[in-house]
């Protein structure tokens, strides 16, 4: 049987919100229950400023980046077989995320005897994600030559594309100026096998013929090493590294019967702790 809608008052079935009594409806609120979860629970009820658990003593360290650390890497500690000799490149650091005090050692040993090290004291300062700038002092010494210190003002850190980069710019007495570059890429054949590659530049602003270093571009180098990592902090490599000598420091090489460029075979190990 059909129903006729159109006989139906639809007015009859409308509600009058307006006769609603808003006064009954009471919104949450009140006393928490007896039984109530205590809201500090989660961290064993202690806090940092008030209540029953406060820790006293004063500001209370909050970040890890308020804490002192410390870290010692060597990045290179090889033998070069075509110059019999130890090459070593060691950094340290003891301090905060943002500032440091960080040390960087590079030289060669030959025939047991140190022929030539490089010393940078500084402090590192963070000034960017990934990026320190550094100012310090460096400190040459060389078995055959006069021993030679620099201010120091760098910049290290992380490039796009994961390039670790390290450019320092040096102002050493009676005019002396010096800039040292390098970059380095790691890439990783496998979770522990790891081919890294390095690119580094010298150059100088004056003569310095005692030390056979001449003005403009001194030296370049390139290499890569290919290591096994049985721990990020152990890993032996392999690999090969060739330098090259140009302009006045050439010159002053074949003066003295030196090669200017050479291309040896290595073999070392790189830890950190």
């Amino acid at each position: 049987m059909a129903m006729d809608h159109s006989q139906m008052d639809h007015g009859d079935m409308a509600m009058d919100h307006s006769q609603m009594d808003h006064g009954d409806m009471k919104m949450q609120g009140g006393k928490a229950p007896a039984d109530a979860r205590d809201p500090h629970a989660y961290s064993g009820g202690y806090t940092l400023a008030d209540g029953p658990y406060a820790i006293g003593g004063g500001r209370q360290l909050i970040l890890a980046d308020e804490h002192r650390f410390y870290a010692i890497k060597a990045d290179k500690l090889e033998h070069q077989f075509a110059t019999d000799s130890l090459a070593f490149e060691l950094q340290g650091w003891y301090g905060t995320t943002f500032d440091r005090l960080a040390i960087k050692l590079e030289g060669e040993v030959s025939d047991g005897k140190l022929e030539e090290s490089q010393t940078d004291l500084l402090w590192s300062r963070a000034v960017y994600t990934f990026w320190d700038a550094q100012l310090g002092a460096r400190f040459d010494t060389y078995a055959e030559g006069e021993s030679r210190q620099w201010l120091a003002l760098g910049i290290q850190g992380l490039a796009p594309y994961w390039f670790e980069v390290d450019v320092t710019a040096y102002l050493g007495n009676s005019g002396r100026t010096a800039i040292a570059a390098e970059a380095e890429y790691e890439l990783l054949l496998t979770q522990r096998l790891i081919l890294q590659s390095t690119v580094g530049l010298t150059a100088y602003g004056k003569d310095d013929a005692i030390n056979g270093i001449g003005k403009g571009v001194s030296s370049f180098n390139a290499g890569m090493r290919l290591r096994y990592e049985f721990s990020r902090q152990f890993a032996p490599y392999i690999g090969v590294e060739w330098m090259a000598k140009y302009g006045n420091s050439a010159d002053f090489a074949r003066a003295n019967n030196e090669a200017t460029d050479t291309t040896s075979a290595v073999a070392g190990v790189r830890f950190w702790f």
